[in-house]
Formats: C-alpha cells, sequence, structure tokens
C-alpha cells in the first residue's frame, strides 16, 4: 500500500507455503482481501509477491498472467516488489543453505530471474518501478579456495550483467524501471555492508563497465550509471543487526558509494543478552528453544572487547554458549517485528526503528516490505494465526512510521 507519497508497505508472501502457481495464486485469494480489509480498505494494497522458479515459469505461459493481472485490478491491489531469493521449495521441509542454491554461478540462477523480470515488467504500469531481492552471490562454506572464490565472482558479474540488459531493454521500450536488489546474509559471499562495497568498486562495476563498453558501446559513465540503476542493495534490517552493523552506518555507507537500497526488508533478529549476572541456564533454555531443523539461523556473538565471533546455525553457537566472554549473542530467526522481547530473550526490534526515523528525514527508498516467514517454526508459545500475525505487523508499522 503507498502510505506517503511513492512509499510502499507490503508484506511477504513467502509466508503462504506453495510452489506451483496454482498453489501461489489459490493462497493470495484467500489471504490477500482480508488483509487488505484490515489495514487498507480505501486504498489500493501492495502485494511482496514470492515465486518459485516453477510457477514464475507457468505465469508466463498461456494466460495466466492476464487473468492474474485481472485479478488484481478487481482486488484494487498491485505488485511493487518480488522476492527472488528462494529458488525452489521454502515450506515444509528442510531448507538450511539448499535456499542458496542454486547460487549466480548457474544458468538455472540467471533464467530464474530473467523470468521474475519479465513477469515483473508486465505486472508494474508504465513509467513505475518494480524491485526483485535476490540472493548475496553464493554460501561461504562452499568455497574451497581462491580459484572457486574468482569463479563465483566472475560467473555472478556475467549474470548479473545479462540482467541488467533485460532491465535496461524494458526501460527503453516501456519506461518501467526495474531493479534487481541483492539481499546481503550472514555466512553468504556478501554478508556486510563492508563485503558488498568491495564487490561492487572491485568487481561488478568494472566487469559491468568492460561488459558494456565492448557490447554497447557506453563509455565508462554510462555503464556505471546503467548498473548502479538497475542493480541495488534489498537491506534486510534483521541480516544487518545480527552482523552488528548499525541502521545509520549501513545507508550512509551505501549512499557515500553511490549503491542504491532498492528494497527493505522489514524483519527482526533473535537478541541474547549475557552479562555477568545473568541467568545463563534459563536464558539457555530459551535460546535452545529456537534451534529448529527447517531454516539457517546464522548466530554472531560479540565479547567486551568488540570482537564477533561467527556461527553458521544457532545448534553451533549453543555448545560455546557457556563461555562468559562472549556477553551477546544475535540470531539470523526474522522474529515478529512487533515483539521486542521473548521472555528471558530480546530481539533487535530498535534496528527497525531507527530506520523509519532515518526514512523521515532520507527517503533512501520507495519499497518496504515485513519479511517474517518463520511462523510455523517458532515455538509453541510465540505463535498466533497466520493472517492475525500479518495484520498485526503491518498495523503495527503503521503505527510506528507516524
Amino acid at each position: 500500500m503507498e502510505i506517503a507519497e511513492n512509499l510502499h508497505l507490503t508484506y511477504c508472501s513467502n509466508i503462504h507455503p506453495g510452489e506451483t502457481w496454482e498453489e501461489v495464486f489459490a493462497a493470495l485469494k484467500k489471504n490477500i482481501p482480508g488483509i487488505k480489509n484490515s489495514v487498507s480498505p480505501d486504498k489500493k494494497f501492495g502485494i511482496g509477491l514470492r515465486l518459485s522458479a516453477e510457477a514464475a515459469g507457468v505465469l508466463l505461459t498461456e494466460n495466466h498472467l492476464d487473468e492474474f493481472k485481472s485479478w488484481l485490478k478487481g482486488k484494487d491491489c498491485y505488485v511493487f516488489t518480488m522476492n527472488g531469493f528462494p529458488f525452489g521449495n521454502f515450506h515444509h521441509s528442510i531448507v538450511k543453505d539448499e535456499v542458496y542454491k542454486p547460487d549466480w554461478t548457474t544458468d538455472l540462477r540467471l533464467q530464474y530471474t530473467l523470468d521474475l523480470i519479465n513477469v515483473m515488467a508486465e505486472l508494474i504500469s508504465e513509467n513505475s518501478e518494480g524491485g526483485i531481492s535476490t540472493s548475496p552471490l553464493s554460501f561461504k562454506p562452499w568455497i574451497k579456495d581462491t580459484a572457486q572464490l574468482d569463479f563465483i565472482i566472475k560467473s555472478s558479474c556475467f549474470h548479473l550483467m545479462k540482467c541488467v540488459e533485460e532491465m535496461a531493454a524494458i526501460r527503453n521500450s516501456t519506461g518501467k524501471i526495474i531493479h534487481l536488489d541483492i539481499e546481503p546474509e550472514p555466512r553468504c559471499l556478501l554478508e556486510n555492508s563492508d563485503e558488498t562495497i568491495f564487490f561492487f568498486k572491485n568487481y561488478l562495476i568494472p566487469f559491468g563497465v568492460n561488459y558494456f563498453n565492448d557490447k554497447n558501446g557506453l563509455n565508462n559513465e554510462e555503464a556505471t550509471k546503467l548498473i548502479l540503476d538497475h542493480i541495488r542493495i534489498c537491506y534486510d534490517v534483521c541480516h544487518f543487526a545480527v552482523e552488528f552493523e548499525e541502521p545509520g552506518s549501513v545507508i550512509a555507507k551505501f549512499q557515500n558509494a553511490g549503491i542504491k537500497i532498492g528494497k527493505v526488508q522489514i524483519s527482526s533478529a533473535l537478541k541474547v543478552l549475557t552479562e555477568e549476572k545473568a541467568d545463563r541456564k534459563n536464558i539457555l533454555e530459551k535460546y535452545s528453544s529456537f534451534a529448529e531443523s527447517t531454516y539457517l539461523h546464522q548466530t554472531i556473538a560479540k565479547n567486551n572487547k568488540g570482537e564477533l565471533r561467527h556461527f553458521t546455525d544457532l545448534p553451533d553457537a549453543l555448545k560455546e554458549f557457556e563461555n562468559k566472554d562472549w556477553v551477546e549473542w544475535r540470531t539470523h530467526y526474522h522474529v515478529p517485528v512487533f515483539m521486542p522481547a521473548y521472555s528471558a530473550l530480546a530481539s533487535t526490534q530498535e534496528d527497525i526503528l531507527e530506520v523509519f526515523e532515518i526514512l523521515k528525514k532520507n527517503k533512501f527508498t520507495s519499497h518496504l516490505e515485513v519479511e517474517t516467514y518463520t511462523w510455523d517454526v517458532l515455538p509453541k508459545e510465540e505463535k498466533l494465526p497466520i493472517d492475525e500475525s500479518i495484520i498485526r505487523e503491518l498495523k503495527w508499522l503503521l503505527e510506528k512510521m507516524k
């Protein structure tokens, strides 16, 4: 929904299970009307659409897109952002590091993203803007040596430039601006602001400048602008909070580097404080209840010196929990944004509120999307019905953004 001039808020539909287009469409028909009626009864409601590779491919065939556009119009809804991160199954199976497959070295990831770009081109109106979030290239634990790293970077840059070509062609013919928003995440090849800026400056832009010099005859300045218009950042608040990065610092660094933020994913991480007098036994019991087998819950611990220790998953971190050198723990969990605390545990909700304060003075993006997808795997006492949870989150956000 448009909550201010050219500022759009929604939730990500990856919360609804469904991998085929038929399943996705059925979930939208079931859930969207009631949510819209509760939070945006008199205005158009924006949808954050998540499509698997299978669903995206089907949507581009026969008359599926026309049928979907007709439904959107009839329900007074529109799509302005898409989640192109999870390629395949995201529900009711063990996801863990499979969520990063296929990575950006593969033709599969490229074709999936091109399909999403072409779906978006059909869904947004002329001279408007649509964004698609995507994975941060690859996953660090998979990388065995520098030769493999070099291959991943070069292959990713090549495939990203193919996407830029497609998005630029769409813009030239329709005026529609589509951007691909890379989403840094803990333990991924791009996991924090410094790594992401380094990749843009030292790999993506130089590679892209050469690519468009040779293929389109663009000069360096033209090619750089083209790349930065169409490859942006998805700033997931939870992910950067897990990295112990402050929102103001992250946003300023990207802006100073000339890198645009295409979307903010509004999400909150688990935060655990284990100061000297903390009841570690009680905290550990509560913390352990979040160690589930479906999703990867990367964790970073900090000591009194500000040093960080990275764990690939929460069970790995829990093995070290008795070590009193580590006084704060943050875990990638996407807990409900309206909850500042969970019994003996806390959350990084304050980072979301800081982002809102920055947005009031510095409109660094126009797309906001809530991404709490862990309702099914939350401890029993934290669960609420899905529709009720979504509505509660959106209403909480609307109130906090006033």
